[in-house]
């Protein structure tokens, strides 16, 4: 008697991860997590994260507004992103806001929502290093991560992406 595979669910519902900190190497990561979603099945998601505004109580007023014109900015560029990663992959991605220092909120997504299977960030273009995310990512956080962090080189042509994803 054979078995059948097992079913695995979190493999169906598995989201390739990106975050939108508009870097010019993020188009490269879009690019990735576009193709490979498109090889894999997988789903694309795209974070943006908010950076907390101080509020001092007679400016609590002025932190609002900040707070609302920083959300529909990101809620733009998600937007924005959303299509690209569409027209490249046929799928609709996941958009995430949140709130805070960006790699910690990062990590806390990742750990909130267990679908997240890769993270994946994209070097600097100007070969100038990884980048900030990718740094603070890889040497503050790596020890705390439980799935693959992907780092796509920044000088990468959209057909090294195809043949690599």
């Amino acid at each position: 008697m054979t078995k059948e595979p097992m079913s695995d669910p979190v493999r169906k519902n598995r989201v390739l991860l990106c975050v939108l900190d508009g870097s010019e190497e993020l188009s490269i990561a879009l690019h990735y997590a576009s193709m490979r979603s498109l090889r894999t099945g997988a789903r694309v998601g795209l974070l943006y994260v908010l950076e907390q505004a101080d509020e001092f109580g007679h400016w609590a007023g002025v932190a609002a507004l900040m707070r609302e014109e920083a959300r529909a900015e990101a809620e733009r560029l998600l937007l924005q992103a959303a299509e690209v990663v569409k027209r490249l992959s046929g799928q609709t991605p996941i958009l995430y806001i949140s709130e805070g220092e960006p790699s910690q909120a990062v990590i806390d997504l990742i750990n909130e929502d267990r679908d997240i299977a890769f993270l994946i960030l994209a070097a600097d273009t100007e070969g100038q290093g990884p980048g900030p995310l990718v740094t603070q990512i890889t040497s503050r956080h790596i020890g705390s991560l439980h799935i693959p962090v992907v780092v796509v080189p920044g000088n990468m042509s959209d057909d090294e992406i195809r043949s690599f994803a």
